[in-house]
């Protein structure tokens, strides 16, 4: 009765330390194997020439507005022929409010997105109804602000509801900083967009998902959207499939922004 504990103990004791041993001895066998078994060489990423500059477009990049014409754009509504109302001097774009928006000519589902935009030095108006704009990442439907929005807006000393500032998903997502630029400098947004999926039967099969950084700071960081950004009501998903993109032209009385240097790259 009082010797077999010890004895067990003792046996099961060094069948431990043999184990452990063995481990160790394993262990150090797999780091002296092959280092090849560990590493890949194919899919090769392809070769990207990045711009020279911050002003210039990646070599795969998909130039919508190059400060010469809107070619790559139109005038959003019915009409899809129509040309986008637009001034483009020295440039940049200005919105014209009176003639709406501007959807791209193309369609996109996944991309990589650079955008610059200025407020004016002389802006007027206060919260929602100052520098009032909106980079719609996949515009749905030919009217109205349907689809899922970026929103642009004069956030620098200027208050509003926090899911609609500058950097937010509009109604939905707040920005986890305010790095805005004041009024008259230039403000830059880099995003990467990954669209909704649907079923066959309409139904969501994964969110709409989006990573944006303004000013280079991160203020959006791989946000899952929960549906369109919706002025009035909760938002919803609607099967849709590829999509363009929409800059917004707000009916705000305050004076018109302007953007320059926008290039894609779909992923």
């Amino acid at each position: 009765m009082y010797t077999i504990a010890p004895l067990f103990s003792r046996k099961f004791f060094i069948l431990l330390m043999f184990l452990l041993s063995m481990d160790t001895f394993l262990f150090a066998q797999n780091q002296q194997g092959d280092p090849k078994l560990t590493e890949f060489y194919t899919p090769v990423p392809k070769i990207v020439t990045p711009g020279m500059t911050n002003d210039q477009p990646p070599s795969d990049a998909i130039v919508l507005f190059d400060g010469k014409n809107l070619d790559q754009w139109r005038a959003e509504g019915m009409d899809t022929t129509k040309k986008p109302g637009w001034i483009v001097e020295n440039g940049i774009a200005t919105v014209d409010k009176k003639s709406g928006g501007i959807v791209t000519r193309q369609s996109f589902t996944d991309y990589q997105l650079h955008a610059e935009y200025r407020i004016p030095e002389n802006i007027t108006g206060s919260g929602q109804a100052r520098g009032n704009s909106g980079i719609f990442l996949a515009s749905l439907g030919n009217g109205g602000d349907q689809g899922y929005e970026l929103q642009v807006l004069d956030s620098y000393n200027n208050s509003t509801y926090v899911n609609g500032q500058a950097g937010s998903i509009y109604k939905q997502g707040v920005p986890l900083a305010n790095p805005c630029r004041k009024p008259g400098e230039w403000q830059t947004y880099d995003v990467v967009w990954t669209a909704p999926r649907f079923k066959e039967d309409g139904t969501l099969e994964s969110p709409a998902r989006v990573t944006v950084f303004l000013n280079a700071v991160l203020v959006q960081n791989n946000f899952e959207l929960k549906g369109q950004t919706l002025y009035i009501g909760q938002p919803f998903y609607k099967k849709h499939g590829p999509a363009p993109i929409k800059l917004q032209a707000h009916g705000d009385k305050s004076e018109p922004i302007s953007y320059r240097n926008i290039w894609l790259r779909p992923l």
